[in-house]
């Protein structure tokens, strides 16, 4: 499974820890973010290259892990595009729940909450979006075909 994740300056040092950590996992991760702290950047552009990425990669099962301030910001920006489920989850059950119900392929992650948690934390949170499987309930394809065709 390959992860891209992205990142803006309120997401940039939790991430290049997340980074470390699903690189230690054993996935394949590219970081679509700004290579430096820019505190001036945007989160938009950072969840646009994920989302692309995500849609053009050959493998079904490709997700993303976005991090910003909140982890609302990130989300709306890739949820813009067709194929795209993203979640906002600060707890594990939240990434549970996404990903079962949802078949969420895309993580966004709060790091004004999480940055000052203890890493396990944002661990389990991660863990668990990654091993979760999408139920495939019926209605729950349903509902997904359903968003796509909003965009």
């Amino acid at each position: 499974m390959k992860i891209y994740l992205g990142a803006d300056h309120k997401g940039f040092h939790l991430k290049n820890k997340v980074f470390a950590y699903l690189q230690k996992r054993g996935f394949e991760v590219e970081d679509v973010s700004g290579k430096e702290l820019d505190p001036g950047d945007d989160f938009p552009q950072f969840a646009a290259a994920a989302a692309l990425k995500i849609i053009g990669d050959d493998d079904d099962n490709a997700r993303g892990v976005l991090l910003c301030g909140g982890g609302q910001g990130m989300a709306m920006a890739a949820n813009r595009f067709k194929g795209i489920r993203a979640i906002v989850a600060a707890t594990s059950e939240d990434a549970r729940w996404g990903r079962n119900d949802n078949d969420a392929n895309v993580l966004s992650l709060p790091a004004r909450t999480l940055e000052n948690d203890d890493d396990q934390y944002w661990q389990d949170i991660i863990d668990t979006f990654l091993g979760t499987e999408f139920s495939s309930a019926a209605r729950f394809v349903r509902r997904n075909k359903e968003l796509d065709q909003l965009s």
